[in-house]
């Protein structure tokens, strides 16, 4: 049935209502009406008139405009509504009646400054004995008289009467004519072709967009299975088609990021509340942006651990966060998490509304914390198994275009009623939302083993959104770096765990933020996930290690220079040849020396030999020799230039020579052994192992002047050749030591 619009956009109730006949009983306007209409908007008419809200409800609106109409300076002020606010709400229990009231009342808001003129252009307000206290109950009904093109109100007999509330429908009767020549009279001032048209530009785009978002609901996995579901629906004569731009008629389909979501036209409220799906709690209806952060959190809880819910939120979304992780764990078969609710800001009577729809959607799996927020840490016993927190705070719902069903909904701040009703959030109040936002986030990077934060909002202002998690990683940062535990804030925004449709605008795979644009598909959303980075796995070297665990006391002593099996047998090997030859060093010398006197430049290999085989090895019981081209230096280098001379590889040994004397006779031995040259160990490095080279005397027979030198010394002359000891070798130019060519080389000792 095509609906047509009254003068203020909104569909008209007498073309939508039934006519009183014979066929078509009379039904009580006090009967529950959630179905086409959940605000219970849509009313039968008779001949005379039409019927109206019930008088508590036109109570109930009037609180709820007196506490957030918009109070203009003095001097501009055409209407007093008195100087109370901050009213208590009167009671009722029906909530298809409160609904009504708040959109009601939501609405007057919307118009306030309309309705004022009229209300001075007809000298109603001059002319009627009204006090102050109760313009605004003359506000709402005068909306609603206009919304009802001014025909009078029908009353059941059952109907409860509140006589304030019938007095100013006399009054308004009484000025009927009036008051309708008032309003034309501003349509034709402001050149209104329809009332609606006086509003912001963003409150009309939202008001259209209200009338045409499809119904969504999520399947309740403890209850039932999608297949279920599915089936159900089309034995109901319901037809699924593949993407929402199809939806028409009694059609649905799949949402295109969470797969277990259904999506219905908007019209088919009534009969979708009429199946059983939604009295068994099998379909659960509910707002596309109030899913998606279950659905996140379902997706970075690891298989171990539990939830925490902080914020503004419904028992609709408690049930969908505990149903979503149960069945996650089930099919993992590891236990069952916990999802913890912090209920600080609700009374009493919400928290047992709370418990009772959880427990009527079969969850079995959440505790309430009465306790703020802000005052558990890490040290709460309850909190140890948290890996996961599921924040959505209180935010100014800009990025919804039916604000109060959300706000109802959800548990939101109707504070916000009256600049959502102009379009814009006031910034004091902007900025209030946002302080506590920070607060939020920041308390929730504080605790040590949550894994992820999920950060929700339904706004469209980024200081809510992206500001709000930069900041609070910036500060997670400077914090840790300052206490000097960066583990406790290496947090980083991680990818969005919904898939993009390909024909999604706006939306790429690298953003690191989700962001939902209201449009007429579904209301707007942001969604960030928070993860904290793995820390980083450092491989410390052996000596360390045994250094760290020596300072604690658990290793009984265990020297970190301890090696390994094999590394002790090669070590113990290389002491006892190091220690042998160091004792056997002056016996060598003794008999080297002897043996020289008897040869008499006889071949001295033998010597070399005889002193190579008591050397210390290289390695593991190896010797390692030096090429044959590597000379061995001889004694007439100074002391000092063998101290700057320095290996330039780490295998290249650091030797000590023992200095010739101007004598011929043989050098005696040292007196002690000389000290092994130790290298400092360097990282991936073997280690030079400590030697001793003992060189032995050398005695030349044919002495040569000085003088001669020159026949014998040449600077092309090759130091790498081996010199018999029978040959000539001229001195030195340096007196009192012999010259390069003089040293007799020797066989490489290792």
């Amino acid at each position: 049935m095509v609906r047509n619009k009254n003068i203020d956009g909104r569909p008209s109730r007498s073309s939508t209502c039934k006519t009183k006949n014979a066929d078509s009983p009379t039904t009580s306007s006090k009967d529950p009406t959630p179905l086409d209409n959940p605000a219970g908007s849509e009313l039968q008419t008779s001949g005379q008139g039409q019927l109206g809200f019930p008088d508590r409800v036109y109570m109930l609106a009037s609180v709820i405009f007196q506490n957030n109409h918009l109070e203009k300076p003095a001097s501009h002020r055409l209407v007093n509504y008195g100087k109370e606010r901050g009213l208590p709400l009167p009671e009722v229990k029906d909530e298809g009646m409160q609904r009504t009231a708040y959109e009601l009342a939501f609405n007057t808001l919307k118009y306030q400054e309309l309705l004022e003129d009229i209300m001075i252009d007809s000298c109603f307000y001059l002319t009627q004995p009204m006090p102050d206290d109760q313009m605004s109950l003359v506000a709402v009904m005068l909306y609603d008289f206009q919304d009802r093109k001014f025909l009078p109100w029908e009353h059941q007999g059952q109907e409860e009467i509140i006589q304030i509330v019938r007095d100013v429908e006399n009054y308004l009767l009484r000025f009927k004519t009036k008051l309708a020549a008032s309003l034309a009279r501003c349509r034709i001032k402001h050149n209104l072709l329809t009332i609606e048209c006086i509003l912001p530009e963003s409150v009309k785009t939202k008001q259209e967009r209200s009338s045409s978002i499809p119904l969504y609901a999520w399947v309740n996995t403890l209850k039932s299975s999608l297949d279920e579901v599915q089936s159900v629906l089309r034995s109901a004569g319901f037809s699924q088609v593949k993407s929402i731009g199809q939806l028409e008629g009694q059609t649905f389909c799949q949402d295109p990021h969470c797969g277990h979501i259904l999506v219905f036209p908007a019209h088919l409220k009534a009969q979708l509340y009429s199946t059983k799906l939604l009295s068994d709690h099998k379909l659960i209806p509910q707002d596309k942006s109030c899913s998606l952060g279950p659905i996140a959190v379902c997706s970075v809880l690891p298989e171990e651990g539990d939830v925490l819910m902080v914020g503004c939120f419904s028992g609709l979304t408690v049930s969908h966060t505990a149903s979503l992780i149960v069945m996650k764990h089930k099919a993992n078969g590891s236990s069952q998490p916990t999802v913890y609710i912090c209920v600080s800001d609700r009374t009493q009577a919400q928290r047992e509304e709370l418990q009772q729809a959880v427990t009527a959607m079969g969850c079995k799996n959440v505790k309430l914390i009465p306790e703020e927020f802000q005052s558990l840490d890490n040290r709460d016993k309850r909190l140890q198994r948290v890996h996961v927190i599921l924040l959505t705070p209180k935010c100014s719902v800009s990025a919804v275009s039916n604000p109060v069903e959300f706000i109802l909904q959800e548990n939101g701040d109707t504070d916000l009623l009256q600049d959502l009703s102009q379009g814009s959030i006031a910034q004091s109040k902007l900025e209030a939302l946002v302080a506590q936002q920070r607060k939020d986030i920041d308390h929730a990077l504080k605790f040590l083993k949550v894994l992820a934060v999920v950060y929700a909002t339904c706004s469209s202002y980024p200081e809510e959104n992206e500001a709000v998690v930069s900041r609070a990683l910036e500060q997670a940062k400077a914090r840790s770096e300052q206490d000097g535990e960066p583990k406790q804030a290496n947090f980083r925004l991680s990818p969005s765990p919904f898939s993009i449709p390909d024909h999604a605008e706006g939306l790429k795979e690298t953003d690191p933020f989700f962001t939902l644009e209201p449009s007429e598909e579904s209301n707007g959303c942001f969604l960030a996930v928070l993860s904290r980075e793995p820390e980083p796995v450092v491989k410390e070297a052996p000596h360390k290690v045994l250094v760290r665990a020596n300072a604690k006391g658990i290793l009984d002593g265990i020297s970190s220079n301890q090696l390994t099996r094999k590394e002790q047998h090669g070590h113990s090997n290389r002491m006892t040849k190091i220690s042998h030859a160091r004792t056997s060093q002056p016996q060598l010398s003794s008999r080297i020396q002897s043996k020289n006197q008897e040869t008499k430049g006889g071949n001295n290999t033998t010597g070399h030999r005889e002193s190579n085989r008591h050397q210390p090895s290289q390695g593991k019981g190896k010797a390692l020799r030096l090429p044959a081209s590597k000379n061995i230096m001889s004694s007439s280098f100074s002391s000092s230039k063998l101290q700057n001379s320095t290996p330039k590889k780490s295998m290249t040994p650091v030797c000590n020579t023992t200095t010739s004397t101007p004598s011929l006779g043989p050098a005696p031995p040292p007196a002690t052994p000389l000290a092994p040259v130790v290298h400092p160990r360097r990282a991936n490095l073997e280690v030079l192992k400590p030697m001793v080279l003992v060189f032995p005397p050398v005695h030349f027979p044919n002495f040569l002047p000085p003088q001669h030198s020159r026949t014998g010394y040449s600077p092309s002359f090759n130091y790498n050749k081996w010199r018999m000891p029978s040959q000539t070798v001229p001195l030195s130019r340096s007196s009192g030591s012999l010259s390069k060519d003089a040293m007799v080389k020797s066989r490489p000792l290792f």
